[in-house]
């Protein structure tokens, strides 16, 4: 499967999504958000923390740019690394913080508004868009790579119908 497409009903689906991508995910992987203010990218974000064992609090790391949050898979400690770039004037003040450093095969990093930082990303591995519709949001995620594809294929979600 390289794409899945779904209407979350409500905020309940988006941290159902969430929890769902919590078990699916793997150390190294680019998860990238797409969608427009209010979409759900922060809230599926902080699903997949709390579902993943953060118990603190999520939020975005708009004037910061990047927090990272501690966490255990498959029994090992892993960092999830939240990007919001949002608020970045350029490309180039992605790289001279030394962001990209953290596209590694140990961490998970996830990147709220990824066209800011245009090609000095590395590719994602997977892209999530979301957009409001009605009282939910239309879901796809897309696949872009082997780790990408290997989390589609551990996706165990059922929408809520």
């Amino acid at each position: 499967m390289q794409h899945f497409k779904s209407h979350l009903h409500d905020e309940a689906g988006t941290a159902a999504l969430g929890a769902a991508l919590s078990r699916a995910i793997t150390p190294g992987m680019a998860i990238y958000l797409h969608g427009d203010l209010g979409a759900g990218k922060t809230a599926l974000t902080r699903a997949l923390l709390h579902a993943a064992g953060h118990t603190g609090n999520v939020k975005s790391p708009t004037y910061t740019l990047s927090e990272p949050y501690s966490v255990k898979m498959d029994g090992r400690d892993i960092n999830v690394i939240h990007f919001d770039l949002y608020r970045m004037s350029s490309p180039e003040e992605f790289l001279d913080a030394g962001f990209r450093e953290d596209f590694n095969g140990d961490n998970v990093c996830i990147v709220e508004w990824p066209e800011k930082a245009g090609s000095v990303l590395p590719p994602p591995d997977l892209s999530v868009f979301l957009a409001v519709a009605g009282d939910g949001r239309d879901v796809e995620l897309q696949a872009s790579s082997a780790l990408g594809l290997s989390c589609l294929e551990r996706l165990k979600f059922a929408p809520n119908l």
